[in-house]
């Protein structure tokens, strides 16, 4: 049981042990450095401990910080060089908290790998599929939704049944010291106080922009930092306020360029999606398409060519920015067909 030192993992705990499994609680080291945000804190591994020795359960500490920094920290700071939007909380469940912890699992001959996730795992036509949680504004399909057939088939969601406000319930009734902490909602090396200018800061040099008109190319301002800017932006981008609001809607990063224009120009019907992780099998029709982890899945018809999705919006969408995670849900809304990321 992957014990994050939250009351989700906490609970999650508690009702595999209800359920008559025999559990370890496992907490990952991940980020060595500053973090007073998310799920690395010193103050967090003691609660996963904490919280073990009032369950019961053997606890252990798995330091992966390399891993952490090659496959989250490095990606992370590279994906803003090269203008791309990351996602460091899905590309760290895919590497470290299933994969890694699901080698490490195997040398030490567990059954199977459990987390708190808002989410559910089902079966559909023979194969497993990651399936939305019970409570909708927490669910978190979305970002577990890159987990291949094997270990869809030994991973287990124990809350995934459950709302948020069960699991408070839940764990203030086992009197489990978590039961009123609050979530995590940040990226956990990036520090409240720093941010993410100051963590990106720190390890590239920003190259000023030139902010323009996208229709005619008139210059409008500068950005300090090419770097900081996504698709979509409205504040933050060197513009004098008063005038009609105007966002960001294309960024030319070989000419260190930034073009903006009004909302309308945000829209398109087409998106292309590539680096495709696919619960089974490749999927082609209709589909409702999720881009951000508290988004709405909105109906598309997608098609796969050459390891890349062409998605075709059945109404017009605001852009997605490069490097976006995308998932693809059923028609029905219900489970995770596969995802990737948007180029």
């Amino acid at each position: 049981m992957a014990l994050s030192g939250g009351v989700d993992s906490s609970v999650a705990a508690a009702e595999l042990l209800a359920d008559g499994h025999e559990v370890v609680g496992i907490t990952m080291r991940l980020w060595g450095g500053e973090s007073d945000t998310g799920c690395c804190s010193v103050a967090d591994v003691d609660d996963a401990r904490r919280v073990a020795q009032q369950l019961g359960i053997d606890h252990l500490v798995f330091n992966f910080t390399d891993d952490f920094n090659t496959h989250v920290v490095e990606p992370y700071v590279k994906a803003h060089q090269d203008g791309l939007t990351p996602n460091p909380c899905i590309e760290c469940n895919r590497h470290l908290k299933f994969h890694r912890l699901s080698e490490r699992a195997d040398l030490l001959g567990f059954d199977a790998v459990a987390t708190g996730h808002h989410a559910r795992i089902v079966e559909v036509g023979g194969a497993w599929y990651v399936a939305r949680g019970e409570d909708p504004a927490k669910d978190q399909s979305y970002v577990v939704h890159m987990l291949p057939q094997r270990e869809l088939a030994r991973t287990l969601f124990p809350i995934g049944g459950m709302t948020k406000a069960q699991v408070r319930e839940k764990a203030t009734a086992l009197g489990l010291r978590t039961a009123a902490k609050p979530d995590s909602q940040d990226v956990c090396f990036i520090t409240n106080d720093g941010g993410r200018s100051t963590f990106l800061g720190s390890r590239i040099s920003f190259r000023p922009a030139r902010v323009v008109d996208a229709v005619d190319g008139t210059p409008l301002g500068e950005v300090d930092a090419l770097e900081m800017v996504t698709i979509g932006q409205r504040r933050g981008i060197g513009l004098a306020g008063g005038g009609p609001k105007r966002y960001v809607v294309d960024i030319d990063h070989a000419t260190a360029t930034v073009k903006v224009g009004d909302d309308s120009m945000l829209f398109t019907d087409r998106l292309m999606v590539h680096q495709l992780a696919w619960a089974h099998l490749p999927f082609d029709g209709d589909v409702l398409v999720q881009c951000s982890a508290h988004g709405t899945a909105m109906a598309a018809a997608i098609s796969c060519t050459d390891d890349v999705v062409h998605v075709q919006w059945h109404q017009p969408q605001r852009r997605v920015s490069p490097g976006q995670s995308v998932v693809f849900y059923d028609a029905t809304d219900t489970y995770v067909l596969g995802g990737g990321l948007a180029g």
